[in-house]
């Protein structure tokens, strides 16, 4: 199968990449400029440049393609829209990536929150999610315009990706900044909870959806959960600076990566992924973020400076 994937460089869409080729698939993957195209090739991927912006090319690899994977920005709903118009009627898939912080809350830290279900009623959604909520509704939608298409739902991804990129950004931030302090940090108290999944897990769920899914479907994937007080402590495990862990307030975390991602890691995000492992046959295997944060991916990252 020609596939066709956004955010091929990144860690989710790196390593679906990789699983598609290593199943026979062939792929080309958006990449901004020639130089990560290079990177690309290197994986076995066939370059495409240019970015989300570049809404004819979108449209255009989308229709020679068999299959679209959509895994770079869940926030832009323009390029979700060129795609999603560029399908219509040709019985081809989409796969959309959405993101779990759609139930979030602002909770700063100081206390966790009940579990969603994807089957279940959702809270009202915070207003910085409506856009991707929005996008999420177009996608499935356009099930009953001819088009397959889905989406899928990761929690917080961890583990060591396949492709170019090889670890995700947010558990990193608290590295960083456990090492500038000498000590493990949370925002706020650190009772908020959040459900996460392994990379390897998450892009098997993508292989699956591809093979199993039925138009419309909309899936949350997720194989566990923690606080941010439990991955405060693995980190101080991970740089030997101990489990005593220490409070970054909401402000100076909005100060230092911007609001969208201080109140998503000071939030609550929990889900359930009972409608994927019974509708796809899915089955997260991998240990838990709590154990890779210790000694699989970020001690990796680390050792590799």
């Amino acid at each position: 199968m020609k596939i066709f994937l956004t955010g091929a460089t990144g860690l989710i869409g790196g390593t679906i990449a990789a699983k598609l080729l290593a199943a026979g698939h062939s792929v080309r993957g958006l990449v901004r400029d020639s130089e990560r195209g290079a990177l690309l090739a290197k994986k076995g991927i066939e370059p495409v440049v240019g970015t989300l912006d570049h809404l004819d090319t979108l449209s255009s690899e989308a229709r020679a393609a068999d299959a679209t994977l959509n895994t770079a920005n869940a926030d832009n709903p323009f390029a979700a829209d060129a795609i999603v118009n560029a399908l219509k009627g040709s019985g081809k898939t989409l796969i959309h990536t959405s993101g779990s912080t759609i139930v979030g809350d602002h909770s700063a830290g100081e206390y966790p929150s009940a579990t969603y279900h994807e089957d279940l009623r959702r809270p009202i959604p915070l207003p910085e999610k409506c856009s991707r909520i929005a996008t999420d509704t177009l996608v499935c939608a356009s099930a009953t315009e001819g088009v397959r298409s889905m989406v899928l739902c990761p929690t917080l991804v961890y583990g060591t990706g396949l492709g170019v990129r090889t670890v995700g950004p947010q558990v990193m931030n608290f590295v960083k900044l456990a090492q500038e302090r000498g000590q493990p940090c949370h925002i706020g108290a650190g009772k908020n909870i959040w459900s996460h999944i392994h990379v390897e897990d998450c892009a098997d769920a993508y292989l699956l959806a591809l093979e199993k899914a039925q138009p419309g479907a909309y899936y949350f994937l997720t194989n566990g959960e923690a606080s941010w007080v439990e991955m405060a402590q693995a980190i101080g495990r991970l740089l030997g600076l101990g489990e005593k862990t220490g409070t970054i307030r909401n402000v100076d975390a909005v100060r230092r990566w911007g609001a969208p991602f201080a109140h998503a890691m000071g939030g609550n995000s929990r889900l359930s992924s009972a409608k994927a492992k019974a509708e796809l046959g899915w089955k997260p295997h991998r240990k838990s973020i709590l154990h890779d944060i210790e000694f699989g991916s970020f001690r990796q990252a680390l050792a590799a400076g």
